[in-house]
């Protein structure tokens, strides 16, 4: 039930929640743990993260759909500022041992580069401050597992969630399995597309990217087409678009001019398509000297200029049968003429398939996540 026209419409589902509170979300037993205002007085509202443990945020049996995730943990120098590609969040679907979602916490939510912005899209929203939220529909027929593994480096007191979810036994034959993947290149090969997903097996539907692209060189970094190779393409995909800030449907760049006709890229949000972040500001960095946390500030207008971008193919699935492989081009524009060119290049691709495999290529570790 994930149209609006169909709120009107009654459909027998067993709702649930996972919290805290409830860490199993039965029937009847949320909101019974005591705190210092009495009995079954907001008991608990969040978990510790132990530093190098999976924990497990949900475990539920049967048949279903997860309808909404909220989630949030206190990003603040105490912790480190990179904390949101420190914490892995991990979905598997049906007992398989691979999980099927795998990325950075703040990459699923397209919040990259380690920090926060706030997001305003149909089924990923980004709330002050720094509320996660998703709605994608992701239905089981067996059992769902989600974890959160802390690779930061020390422990966290407080990480806080709801799984909202309906048990239902007569799931539609054709239901699809969500699965969402992380890849990064911290220097992409010179005139050698970047893959976001590499020969994904169908039936199944493309249904969405992030991109975190950081830049390397100088000028316009937007002008690479993405390309989708499906059902038997080889040498030249089926599908293209015409530029990178095309497919993530702005134009020329994204530019808006000041009163001296100076141009700045204008961020936007928008429910299937936007450009919610832009920042060459140096991020502060947290360094571990002999077992302590020494923080140090590093902030000012000389980094990198980093670009975090969303596109929803809700409305527009890329429908594939047999096989699926998504790539981006690195093609930039001084004014004069397009050139080749390198970029650290980050991605979440989402999409459906029929399957509930999980994904086998190793998530890069904590440090080759690091965000420059």
């Amino acid at each position: 039930m994930g149209l609006l026209s169909d709120i009107t419409q009654y459909h027998k589902q067993d709702t649930r929640a996972i919290t805290p509170e409830n860490p199993t979300g039965e029937k009847g037993k949320a909101a019974m743990l005591n705190s210092e205002l009495g009995e079954s007085r907001k008991g608990r509202a969040a978990i510790p993260l132990k530093m190098g443990v999976e924990t497990t945020l949900a475990d539920i049996n049967g048949s279903g759909i997860i309808q909404h995730l909220w989630m949030t943990v206190r990003d603040t120098t105490e912790f480190g500022s990179f904390i949101l590609r420190d914490l892995v969040l991990r979905i598997y679907w049906d007992n398989e041992e691979k999980p099927a979602v795998e990325s950075p916490l703040g990459d699923f939510f397209c919040n990259g580069f380690g920090e926060r912005c706030d997001v305003n899209s149909l089924p990923i929203v980004v709330n002050p401050t720094g509320g996660f939220n998703s709605y994608f529909e992701m239905p089981f027929r067996k059992h769902a597992r989600i974890t959160i593994e802390n690779q930061h480096l020390k422990d966290l007191t407080s990480f806080f969630y709801t799984v909202n979810y309906a048990l239902e036994d007569n799931l539609p034959e054709n239901i699809m399995y969500f699965h969402a993947q992380w890849r990064r290149e911290r220097i992409t090969t010179y005139q050698k597309d970047y893959k976001l997903l590499d020969n994904v097996q169908g039936p199944g539907y493309y249904i969405g990217t992030y991109l975190a692209l950081t830049c390397l060189e100088r000028y316009w970094w937007g002008e690479g087409e993405f390309k989708f190779y499906f059902d038997g393409d080889s040498d030249f995909p089926t599908i293209t678009s015409t530029g990178t800030e095309d497919y993530f449907g702005g134009a020329w760049a994204f530019h808006e001019y000041d009163d001296y006709g100076r141009p700045r890229a204008k961020n936007y949000c928008t429910p299937f398509l936007g450009y919610p972040f832009q920042s060459n500001r140096d991020a502060t960095r947290d360094r571990f000297e002999t077992g302590k946390l020494n923080a140090v500030h590093a902030f000012g207008d000389d980094g990198l200029p980093r670009h975090g971008l969303y596109r929803w193919h809700l409305q527009d699935p890329i429908v594939f049968d047999k096989e699926l492989t998504v790539t981006l081009q690195q093609i930039g524009n001084d004014d004069v003429k397009l050139f080749e060119r390198q970029d650290d290049v980050a991605s979440v691709a989402y999409w459906y398939t029929m399957s509930p495999i999980g994904i086998s290529e190793p998530l890069p570790n904590r440090k080759e996540r690091l965000p420059r």
